[in-house]
């Protein structure tokens, strides 16, 4: 198992690690199998998209959408509650095809990491 760090360096954002994925790939000789990801924080999560010009802040905005402004009772910082909650909606973990030492993605696949409460340094576990 590999940890790798990524760094946000706004509050909300989308940042692809797809070649930072490949490149660990490729350090551990993988050819084929199953590439599974974990991020091990609750303000953070893992998905894939097409990242064209704006996508990222488009996608940041539909997800502000999604969470409705209510009075959160998380007794730590009910600010960042919704974070939490997007956090476990769009998930923590990710399982990618590898084939010819490449992550499997479709032709606009990227793997990206949404940072809903940075700017931090997230951990995250890859395990082939």
């Amino acid at each position: 198992m590999r940890k790798i760090v990524i760094a946000s360096d706004r509050p909300k954002q989308i940042v692809d690690v797809t070649e930072r994925i490949e490149r660990e790939l490729k350090g551990l000789g993988v050819i084929d199998g199953v590439c599974t990801l974990f991020v091990t924080h609750t303000t953070a999560a893992l998905t894939t998209a097409d990242l064209d010009p704006g996508t990222d802040l488009d996608m940041l905005d539909a997800f502000d959408q999604l969470i409705p402004k209510l009075r959160y009772r998380h007794p730590h910082d009910p600010g960042h509650v919704p974070d939490h909650i997007l956090a476990s909606l769009i998930g923590p973990a990710l399982a990618l095809p590898v084939g010819d030492g490449k992550l499997v993605l479709g032709t606009w696949q990227r793997v990206v990491l949404v940072e809903l409460d940075g700017p931090r340094e997230r951990q995250v576990l890859l395990s082939v």
